[in-house]
């Protein structure tokens, strides 16, 4: 595994330690513990792999996004089967649902690396490099490219606004329409299939998200999962953004509220060939009552989303327009 201390690579390790699989987590060890069970081998990327990292793995999961990480542990594991963890922010086309892996097309691989946080756009196509990387370098590979993953121990703290926030009860600003699509797909379900694709050594590309849905059900599931007694206003995307209310993420966002119709396709995939290929999800209702827990017992857990007095403002501004 190379990473094991965060989310979901962090949730892949400690899956196959269950499972009995022999798990060494390779990381700069400045992130967090990797589960018990594992063993920790510390290094940096930028350096060639150290001694205790033989090619002797029977496979590899890599959730790298820079193309030199990527570049360089391919070439410390050749005889390995891959799985690499890509991301839908590979493809292109955002307004198209529908789409699956193979009909849609890819952004222009960026194979340097560039730091995130002075270019975000460069996220997918360096991610699109990782995949051509893996697939020409690898015994064999299984590229998944997930959407959302939410659930317990979520460092962005998208998703767990909603628990958070239902939680609370009360009257809830919702944004956009209710039938507008979204996908989420939980944290351990997604490491379940990514340790069944590196035990059978499954072969090609699929999209890692769960099935298409509405952001009524979706945000109706977190809060029955939360026993939250609630009453849904719906907001249209127009106020919200004369408002200045941020979309996805964010301090001053309502997460998983995308503008429409140029992201209609962004959470609207065709996930039967990940289903076809053992992808199990669990109902949003289990994710939101395991994530509230984990906030409750986790104070320092990142929510991310407008406040509550906020939410207010543009509840009051909404109703008196």
């Amino acid at each position: 595994m190379l990473g094991g201390s965060v989310f979901l690579s962090q949730a892949v390790a400690a899956d196959a330690v269950r499972r009995g699989h022999e798990v060494t987590c390779a990381n700069r060890g400045t992130s967090g513990p990797v589960p018990d069970g594992a063993r920790l081998v510390v290094w940096d990327r930028a350096q060639p792999a150290p001694g205790e990292l033989s090619d002797d793995f029977e496979a590899v999961v890599d959730v790298g996004r820079y193309p030199s990480w990527t570049r360089t542990a391919v070439a410390a594991f050749p005889s390995a089967h891959w799985v690499f963890v890509s991301t839908v922010n590979v493809y292109s086309d955002e307004s198209t649902p529908g789409g699956r892996p193979g009909t849609l097309p890819l952004r222009d691989a960026l194979h340097e690396d560039v730091d995130l946080a002075v270019d975000m756009e460069a996220y997918g196509p360096m991610k699109v490099a990782c995949e051509q990387i893996v697939r020409s370098g690898a015994a064999s590979a299984t590229v998944i490219r997930p959407g959302l993953i939410v659930g317990p121990g979520d460092p962005s703290g998208r998703f767990t606004y909603w628990p958070s926030r239902m939680a609370d009860g009360g009257t809830v600003l919702a944004p956009g329409r209710p039938e507008d699509s979204t996908q989420v797909i939980d944290v351990h379900d997604l490491a379940t299939w990514i340790v069944d694709a590196a035990e059978v050594r499954l072969v090609g590309d699929y999209d890692g998200v769960g099935r298409t849905t509405t952001m009524s059900a979706v945000l109706s599931e977190v809060a029955a999962g939360c026993d939250a007694e609630v009453e849904l206003v719906w907001v249209p995307q127009d106020f919200l953004t004369e408002q200045g209310v941020e979309p996805w993420a964010g301090p001053d966002s309502l997460p998983l509220w995308l503008p429409r119709p140029e992201y209609d396709g962004m959470t609207a995939h065709d996930a039967t060939p990940s289903y076809d290929a053992g992808l199990v999800t669990r109902p949003v209702a289990d994710t939101a009552r395991e994530t509230l827990a984990w906030l409750r017992a986790t104070p320092d857990a990142k929510v991310t989303g407008i406040s509550r007095e906020r939410e207010a403002e543009l509840l009051a501004a909404w109703a008196g327009r």
